[in-house]
């Protein structure tokens, strides 16, 4: 799989610093096409999909990783 080269660029308004992610050490859960991939960089949490490295990816301070992490625990991203 090919890994994307370049920095994030920060969205206007966006309180997270600007990561370069062209080193990090992306994991996945599965060896699916298009899985969910995080890699942890400089404090941060940084989740893409593994099927569109090339797409910008979504950061995460620790505390909105845990939040997200317990919520997705607790089904609240299910569908019904």
């Amino acid at each position: 799989m090919a890994e994307s080269t370049t920095t994030q660029q920060p969205l206007a308004g966006w309180d997270k610093p600007e990561l370069d992610l062209s080193k990090a050490d992306w994991r996945s859960s599965s060896q699916g096409t298009g899985d969910v991939q995080i890699a942890f960089v400089e404090g941060f949490i940084a989740m893409r999909n593994g099927g569109r490295p090339e797409n910008p990816s979504l950061i995460f301070s620790p505390a909105e990783w845990r939040a997200f992490v317990l919520n997705a625990r607790d089904g609240e991203f299910d569908l019904t």
